[in-house]
């Protein structure tokens, strides 16, 4: 267990708030797991807000599930799909939650590696975050199959009658994507955790907690050993993660690319995508931040330096995702296609043309508040800005689906997508899970990472000196 210091941390460090020492820091972030950490999370059983909150969204779960069922047991028909549109809400929202899982990785490896301070009290969630949304992501693609009890033939396995995975699928390659994001973000978010439920460990009162703490704990006794093994892990994970920030959303945006549809076949996604994934995976770390903050009091961790930086890295992103805009125009036009600029012509006019107008709204226009530091630094205003940034990058996704099917090469093809109602209960429910996950994550361990939070004191605290 961590013994307090005496010395406290100088004032004025950006990082973290004035007066705290390590054992503060530990004593602040274990005690909301553990249900010491104020009047907010005292007697977590019986906290009507998490338990409102955790029955709502456990609500959404079980509708997901009956959905899922309901879903195997009828097929796919019961989506809005049609011919030419085969792919509706399934891809767009594949693709949305994908988005979301990739600020997670950039901030916990990229930032980690470029020793970039001010992660250090937003990459534990982060990260969380990065595996419940790529988890969800996974289940879309399922979901559309048509026969899911049939996903394992998109694995390599090896059979005796040599059925093997098309290569060239889009889907095949999405699996080793997202397989290979998944088990590499949970190794260097599991390998973070590690000295925190050490701390937990210790400071847990009843045996069953300490006990189950202690097993994941993996016998760590914060020895100059175990640290320095520990670090020699974390880095080389991290420089794992890395590519992968810019390799999975690039193999989502290949699974467009390659067809010849107006609308998909572009060389502009791959870069376009990886900057829109980013664009929205910071619009949701803010989104869950500000509350984050303001329930359990975490003011001096997730201070406003923190959510000016990552509002910073969304503006940036925002000019990106712009750019991206404004190339597919260009593009369409300067390539002289008729079939190209049709399909431009019609996210203008056309059918779909509120979505169109509503996301560029939302991804272009609404960002631009961030040049001003007034507007940075106003947690309503960035929370609002969020929120629409992850509204208008879904409807983004939904543009690229659904309006570049609709109407392809042959105008006697053309159709019109509407959701059905069942396209909604997939959406939302998913949502709900998203938000479930979250709540068991912030219940049973610290959204906060103790153990590099401690080293910013100390490293601080070494700077204050004279």
């Amino acid at each position: 267990m961590a013994e307090r210091e005496e010395k406290a941390v100088s004032p004025g460090t950006p990082e973290l708030g004035a007066g705290w020492t390590a054992g503060g820091v530990t004593d602040k972030i274990a005690g909301v797991v553990l249900g010491r950490g104020g009047p907010w999370t005292r007697g977590w059983h019986a906290h009507w807000r998490w338990r409102s909150a955790l029955l709502i969204s456990f609500g959404g779960v079980l509708t997901l599930l009956a959905a899922s069922t309901w879903l195997f047991m009828r097929g796919v028909g019961l989506f809005g799909v049609n011919i030419p549109v085969a792919w509706g809400f399934a891809l767009g929202n594949f693709v949305w939650w994908i988005g979301i899982g990739h600020a997670g990785t950039f901030i916990s490896a990229i930032l980690l590696l470029l020793r970039q301070r001010w992660r250090t009290s937003i990459n534990r969630y982060a990260e969380a975050m990065t595996l419940f949304a790529a988890g969800i992501a996974g289940l879309f693609p399922i979901f559309h199959l048509g026969r899911p009890w049939f996903a394992y033939w998109l694995l390599p396995y090896p059979n005796r009658m040599e059925l093997w995975p098309q290569w060239r699928s889009p889907l095949v390659w999405d699996i080793f994507a997202i397989s290979t994001y998944l088990l590499v973000s949970l190794l260097f978010w599991y390998v973070g955790l590690i000295p925190d439920l050490a701390s937990l460990r210790d400071k847990a009162a009843s045996r069953g907690k300490r006990l189950g703490y202690g097993i994941l704990a993996l016998g760590w006794r914060g020895d100059a050993r175990h640290w320095r093994h520990y670090e020699t892990a974390y880095l080389l994970l991290a420089g794992l993660a890395t590519p992968l920030v810019v390799s999975v959303h690039t193999v989502v945006a290949l699974d467009f690319s390659i067809g010849n549809t107006p609308g998909y076949h572009s060389t502009i996604f791959p870069p376009y995508f990886v900057a829109g994934a980013l664009f929205s995976g910071f619009a949701m770390v803010i989104t869950l931040a500000i509350p984050l903050r303001h329930y359990f009091r975490l003011h001096d961790f997730i201070t406003l330096r923190h959510l000016e930086l990552a509002a910073k890295v969304m503006l940036a992103c925002s000019l990106f995702v712009a750019y991206g805009y404004a190339s597919e125009i260009f593009t369409a036009y300067y390539s002289g296609d008729t079939y190209e600029i049709h399909m431009t012509q019609d996210r203008f006019t056309g059918m779909y043309a509120p979505v169109y107008w509503a996301y560029m709204f939302c991804n272009v226009v609404v960002p631009q508040l961030l040049w001003w530091r007034r507007a940075r630094r106003n947690v309503p205003t960035l929370l609002a800005v969020s929120l629409l940034v992850n509204a208008g990058m879904w409807m983004e996704r939904f543009v690229i689906v659904v309006q570049s099917l609709h109407a392809d090469y042959l105008p006697s093809a053309w159709d019109v997508f509407l959701p059905s109602v069942w396209d909604w209960v997939f959406l939302l429910s998913s949502i709900a899970l998203f938000v479930w996950l979250f709540l068991m994550f912030i219940r049973y361990l610290p959204m906060i990472s103790m153990a590099e939070m401690r080293g910013l004191v100390q490293e601080t605290a070494e700077e204050a000196k004279p």
